[in-house]
């Protein structure tokens, strides 16, 4: 038999980095799902593409789907950190990698605009001449300095510095957040339900910084009740600037459900979810401790 080479034992520089396994080498379920997940978007959008199902205008429609993904990929790369305080740690190790896949499909929305617009010099005039569009790009490229100073060399050399620059991932959030409410225009149905989550998450962050107990279901029910308001409140706010209408009648839509579930309905509910994971661990670990008998 020739003799092999475990990963476990090669040098960490050394080691082969693949998307299904740990850093020693061993088979990660978390980072082979991750990974799956961050890749099955771009093969049905080849399928579309291929057969034809993006319809007549499929650039335009690649366009949408890419950076549709991109902010849903962002939002989860940034869940991470809220979720293993629920008791997930592990899922730190397929960060990197979504963050990665966030930046990949940024740059394919980018090449996919630029071949709309045929020309490198076309592409550049409407960035600037448009306010949605150069949003977009600072947020794309801010993403582009995330993902070349996410090696483990780019970690060391810059240090306590590492920390402090992909802090700016906030920052990149809003701002592509920004750039989806107005590329949406009149309809922004889905923009608002990835800012409610996006401020569902920043609650948990400032929760945290406030030195509650995440693992609490009181803190969890208490940060859905909040983020639900806040994005009703958003969603309001965002029509009465963009197209004069009463604050009040969006507000009294979000109690309507003859039409449809608006997005504040959601949030409560992914808040309420969490918070009965919370409560569950907290049954569970009272189970452990209590005394036998």
């Amino acid at each position: 038999m020739p003799y092999m080479i475990s990963a476990r034992s090669l040098p960490e520089d050394r080691r082969m980095d693949t998307p299904w396994t740990d850093r020693a080498g061993r088979f990660s379920w978390i980072r082979t799902i991750a990974f799956a997940g961050a890749l099955a978007p771009a093969l049905w959008l080849a399928w579309l593409w291929m057969s034809g199902g993006l319809g007549p205008r499929r650039l335009e429609e690649a366009i949408h789907f890419t950076g549709l993904w991109t902010i849903r990929l962002l939002l989860i790369t940034l869940a991470i950190t809220p979720l293993r305080r629920l008791g997930l740690p592990r899922l730190v190790i397929a960060r990197r990698m979504l963050g990665l896949a966030t930046l990949f499909y940024v740059l394919a929305h980018l090449l996919l605009y630029g071949l709309d617009t045929g020309s490198i010099g076309k592409t550049v005039s409407e960035i600037l001449a448009r306010w949605y569009l150069l949003v977009g790009f600072v947020a794309l490229s801010g993403l582009v300095v995330l993902g070349v100073t996410s090696t483990d060399s780019a970690i060391r050399r810059l240090g306590r510095n590492w920390q402090r620059l992909h802090r700016i991932v906030y920052v990149i959030a809003v701002l592509g957040l920004l750039h989806f409410f107005m590329q949406s225009k009149i309809d922004v149905t889905e923009p608002v339900l990835m800012a409610g989550l996006f401020v569902l998450m920043m609650a948990a962050r400032g929760a945290q910084a406030a030195k509650l107990p995440l693992a609490s279901p009181v803190v969890w029910a208490g940060i859905a009740v909040l983020s639900g308001l806040a994005t009703a409140g958003l969603e309001a706010g965002w029509y009465a600037v963009a197209t004069n209408a009463p604050a009040s009648a969006v507000l009294a839509a979000n109690l309507q459900f003859d039409y449809s579930i608006r997005p504040s309905w959601y949030v409560f509910g992914v808040g309420v979810a969490l918070a009965l994971v919370a409560g569950g661990r907290w049954l569970r670990q009272g189970r452990r401790l209590s005394p036998a008998g």
